[in-house]
């Protein structure tokens, strides 16, 4: 049998009213990549921040290269050689690529102080050795979400770690960078390094791993050997039972136009044209996904119709709703605050930045923006909190959010709770047009089979839908038509049944005419 790098043994660990981990064993061998499955909530980021030393547990015992060890803090675990990549990067933005890797580890050490050139040799070298090509004098603001993660390892490498803890590392990753990821993780093995990987994402698992540990509600339920296994086996093991790994739809029953859009130009916060003319209509009853690599104006064009960002020419319309009426309205200058009284819900790409008061409670979180309703005010200004309570009780139960009450902080859940805390205050609203930006990033296979459930829903209730999300398949199993967006336009506007070639074509720039 392979030597073991780590050994996890009965680990347990609780907090008042939640089992974490409950008896968990874990076991890695060295020069392979081990993947850690469950569900949001499962364990999986507790049993690493363990194995890192940023939780101690309450019981169980660990073995780094059959020793026993305590480690008692993130000093301990890099003393071990183990270093972890978490999934919000832990990097200073102002600072250089070489500053934010050698921090806290100068070469000559402090005493000798900073030195710039040999900081910057010192990571030169390193990215040369494991193939991790990126400009030491780079200031990490300025860096794509890709390229910081490759600092985040370069990091941990530097710090000489053999095994390396990645904790959901293509969440916020396009698809294109998720794929030299896959290649650089294979290239640290055939170094020597071990790996592993936590995630909740089926065909990455299939594609990378070589063996997969699954959690679910802090228990081990299996241990996989990855080519001998499927994505419908793990689903099963994560979710408890059978999991649909498609989303079930009757064709769309599309109604009159609610939004429009007319060349439509915007801005980004650098004062760079994000938007260049962008033009299209969004009826009720269907859903519209926007495809393209990141980075090439879906943001912008989010924020733009949902009152966050100015538009600097064009225009946006949407229907009165009222057939007598049937003059359209202008919402291009209106606010956040007046889109969505005007029937504009809004699910934001990132939930923590811009989705959640992470610091307050669930039914806080739940009634933001709708402090003004008589329901939940007197007089507009004093809040009725038993009804605010009773609101986000059902809908904890509707959208099944899981946590102790509905005083729980935000901050305490899961992601994919917390994503369904945003879900939950914006589908309940009752809007005429949803805008549902990555709605499924970074959840787990269970809580996205619900929010794609959720969606068809809204659309099948006469809503208008647009979806935008990085993740192709997302967008083909949801979307009714498939507007592809590159440097700031829409390329063309397609079905879903288009080719995956075809699919890659438009995301370049290039119609499929011009092709061909």
């Amino acid at each position: 049998m392979q030597e073991l790098a780590v050994e996890m043994r009965d680990i347990c660990k609780a907090w008042p009213g939640v089992i974490a981990n409950d008896h968990v064993n874990l076991a890695v061998r060295k020069g392979e990549i081990h993947a850690l499955m469950g569900e949001n909530g499962a364990g999986k980021s507790t049993l690493m921040n363990i194995l890192y030393g940023l939780i101690r547990p309450d019981s169980g015992e660990i073995l780094v290269n059959n020793e026993a060890v305590h480690i008692g803090s993130p000093r301990d675990a890099i003393r071990r050689r183990i270093g972890m990549v978490h999934q919000h990067f832990m990097l200073i933005p102002p600072l250089t690529v070489a500053e934010n890797i050698v921090l806290g580890h100068e070469p000559g050490g402090l005493a000798a102080g900073y030195n710039v050139r040999r900081a910057r040799d010192v990571v030169k070298k390193l990215s040369e050795q494991y193939g991790l090509p990126i400009d030491p004098d780079a200031r990490i603001e300025k860096l794509s979400v890709g390229l910081q993660q490759r600092v985040e390892i370069l990091k941990a490498l530097y710090r000489s770690a053999d095994i390396l803890i990645m904790d959901e590392p293509t969440g916020v990753l396009t698809p294109q960078e998720t794929h030299e990821l896959f290649g650089v993780l294979r290239g640290l093995v055939e170094q020597g390094k071990t790996i592993i990987f936590i995630t909740h994402k089926l065909r990455e698992v299939l594609e990378l791993s070589d063996r997969i540990t699954v959690l679910r509600r802090g228990r081990n339920v299996g241990e996989l050997i990855t080519r001998e296994t499927n994505q419908a086996e793990i689903a099963r093991l994560m979710v408890g039972r059978e999991v649909l790994l498609r989303v079930e739809k009757q064709p769309a029953t599309p109604g009159p136009d609610v939004l429009t859009v007319e060349n439509l130009h915007a801005r980004s916060d650098r004062g760079l044209e994000a938007l260049r003319g962008v033009s299209f209509t969004l009826k009720a009853g269907e859903i519209l996904g926007v495809a393209g690599v990141e980075g090439n104006g879906q943001s912008e064009l989010v924020e733009v119709l949902t009152g966050t960002r100015k538009a600097t020419a064009g225009r946006i319309t949407m229907s009165t709703g009222d057939k007598e009426n049937k003059r359209d309205r202008d919402i291009t200058s209106l606010n956040a605050q007046q889109v969505r009284k005007v029937g504009v819900a809004h699910v934001p790409e990132d939930r923590r930045g811009s989705g959640l008061v992470l610091a307050d409670s669930i039914e806080e979180n739940m009634m933001l923006g709708r402090e003004g309703w008589p329901r939940f005010s007197r007089s507009g200004w004093v809040l009725r909190w038993r009804s605010i309570a009773a609101w986000a009780r059902r809908l904890m139960q509707e959208f099944d959010v899981r946590a102790p009450n509905t005083k729980t902080p935000v901050r305490a859940l899961s992601g994919g709770n917390q994503q369904k805390v945003i879900i939950a205050r914006e589908f309940s609203s009752d809007p005429r047009v949803l805008i549902a930006s990555q709605p499924t990033r970074g959840v787990d296979i269970g809580a996205i089979e619900f929010i794609h459930r959720r969606i068809i829903e809204q659309r099948d209730a006469g809503k208008a839908v647009l979806v935008v999300s990085a993740e192709l398949d997302e967008i083909r199993a949801l979307s009714d038509r498939i507007a592809v967006m590159y440097e700031g336009r829409i390329v063309d506007i397609v079905s879903p049944d288009v080719s995956d070639e075809e699919l890659g074509i438009l995301m370049t720039g290039c119609r499929l005419e011009e092709a061909s």
